[in-house]
């Protein structure tokens, strides 16, 4: 039996339909994910189930969520038995091991800051975060060559962290299930011990596609905006089973492993392979009889490379599409194949879903679908007025003085400088531009510092990256500018071939010619290099940034 507990933070206005027309969220005094969600429904209904994982390795555990409870709590212990205490800042390396979601629920219960990071950092990148965030404990995997990185992280900020591995042992790392199990029974703080609504949660590293990582904070509310995630837009069934394609470093695990699929009562897939491969995945989408799916543009550009129809993919409902913009190739392509229409998303690490296709709403091919209820959503141009009908503009949230809608972050943590850059004037910027045409629908065109002006046209680069990326010989593109003599910055492409493609220019040509046959002519790419691999961030985010500044380097040294 359903306890139907997201009720109690999200008020519908349906239409004659039945689908919603708008909603609104309300957050409690006191909301507390851990309590209010895992341990209401680890008591009410101990024995639905919450997780269900496995990996290549032919490993396999169910959880219910009288399990999750039962483990946050001896994770709690555990922690406070080590000298964890609210406000203190956690690092999470934990790949998709299922250690992470008793971890997490855990440092929400003691009031913790729980910090996840990706297990493709290296020293380099761990010193900043150790620093920046002033880390006093990490839970890492001991798989792999991470717990040695972040070692020498340790020794480099001179820093003495609490060491906590699991999958594995290492001298100097203690172990979090042996510790949990030997853990006291937890006791639950005072309630003047307990973290208020508006403290801080959770801190996500930004990308950091054009500078160094900001650190984005989440107060306790925040997992109530991924309600709608998952109930509008990833349409997660209760008694189904939902994956989202993410490693619990990314903000993405929180959107589609966590927060809204438990809101709903629905068990969160965990496929925690080693290596992606398509035809694993889709193996695994086939065997464990997955309803619903959520994976980046770049996931189901090689699942369409293979024949889905000999999968058994019948258990598939509905399935979302969301990290970058879509390619309109890739939206038809699937659909073809499986009969089923994805539907994009729009957010960022500092909020949630802000420009959707939800369940219900018509999909058009390339678009990121309508604004949000949950937000304001406005397109601004250079001089601050909204954008017209098929005008460029950045999108934007309006925010009241005073306010900050539910799934918002509250700041960047120790940087008031950047926070006010974005958040200023009534508005928070997200320095993404779009594109919104008769029917409301929002078509995203780029970074705002990533557009291109040639010859007096302004270019968005994902405009032209969709036309590129519809060529047979294309697997990647980035479009960037490139400095010329003549024209200032023209267009350029930078192109990772399929396979049975070699370099021509011949094949130059050919590309250029395509564009120029489907875009606006002061789009094509006048310069088209090819190249093995693309410069990317750990998230695997282009930097479009890194082409710049090369092709910038280049025209020196030509000039030179």
């Amino acid at each position: 039996m359903l306890v139907g507990l997201h009720t109690d933070y999200l008020t519908e206005d349906l239409a004659e339909d039945g689908h919603p027309v708008s909603f609104e969220l309300s957050c409690p005094p006191g909301f507390n994910f851990a309590y209010d969600v895992v341990d209401r429904l680890g008591t009410e209904t101990p024995d639905r189930r919450a997780l269900r994982w496995c990996n290549d390795e032919g490993e396999r555990a169910d959880y219910t969520f009288g399990d999750v409870q039962r483990l946050s709590d001896q994770a709690a212990s555990y922690f406070l038995a080590q000298g964890i205490r609210k406000g203190d800042r956690v690092l999470l390396i934990l790949k998709r091991h299922a250690q992470f979601w008793w971890a997490i629920t855990a440092l929400h219960k003691i009031g913790a800051i729980a910090v996840p990071a990706t297990n493709q950092l290296l020293r380099y990148d761990l010193v900043f975060r150790l620093n920046e965030a002033d880390i006093s404990a990490v839970v890492c995997t001991l798989e792999g060559d991470v717990a040695a990185e972040v070692e020498a992280a340790e020794a480099e900020t001179g820093r003495t962290l609490l060491k906590v591995g699991v999958r594995g042992e290492r001298h100097g790392w203690d172990d979090l299930d042996a510790g949990m199990a030997a853990a006291a029974p937890f006791v639950k703080p005072a309630p003047e011990d307990l973290p208020a609504v508006d403290d801080a949660m959770l801190l996500y590293f930004t990308s950091g596609t054009t500078a160094q990582p900001k650190m984005v904070v989440h107060d306790y509310s925040y997992p109530i905006a991924h309600i709608a995630t998952a109930k509008y837009w990833h349409r997660v069934d209760p008694d189904g089973l939902h994956l989202t394609v993410s490693e619990t470093g990314w903000a993405k695990s929180v959107w589609g492993k966590l927060y809204g699929q438990w809101f709903m009562e629905t068990c969160v897939d965990v496929y925690d392979f080693e290596r992606f491969d398509p035809v694993r995945l889709l193996k695994h989408l086939e065997e464990a009889r997955v309803t619903t799916f959520c994976a980046a543009p770049t996931v189901y550009r090689f699942l369409i490379t293979h024949d889905l129809a000999s999968y058994d993919l019948s258990a598939l409902t509905h399935c979302t599409i969301a990290g970058e913009a879509m390619n309109p190739v890739v939206y038809e392509s699937f659909r073809e194949q499986t009969g089923i229409e994805l539907k994009e998303g729009y957010g960022q690490t500092e909020m949630t879903l802000a420009v959707v296709t939800n369940y219900w709403q018509a999909t058009k091919p390339g678009s990121m679908g309508l604004p949000s209820a949950g937000y304001d959503v406005v397109l601004l141009t250079d001089d601050g007025t909204e954008a017209g009908v098929d005008e460029d503009g950045e999108i934007c949230l309006r925010l009241p003085e005073g306010t900050k809608p539910i799934g918002l972050f509250t700041g960047y943590a120790g940087d008031p400088a950047t926070t006010a850059s974005v958040w200023h004037d009534g508005f928070y910027h997200t320095h993404d531009l779009a594109r919104r045409d008769a029917d409301g629908y929002f078509w995203y065109v780029g970074r705002t510092d990533d557009m291109i002006k040639t010859s007096g046209y302004r270019v968005g680069p994902f405009e032209v990256e969709s036309v590129v990326m519809a060529h047979p010989a294309v697997v990647e593109c980035a479009i960037t500018g490139a400095p010329d003599e003549v024209r200032g910055i023209v267009v350029k492409a930078t192109i990772i071939l399929g396979n049975g493609y070699e370099p021509s220019s011949a094949l130059v040509k050919d590309i250029q010619t395509f564009v120029k046959h489907r875009t606006a002519p002061y789009k094509y790419p006048r310069i088209i290099e090819f190249v093995e691999t693309m410069p990317t961030t750990v998230s695997g985010k282009i930097r479009r940034v890194v082409i710049r500044e090369e092709s910038e380097r280049a025209a020196g040294g030509d000039a030179g």
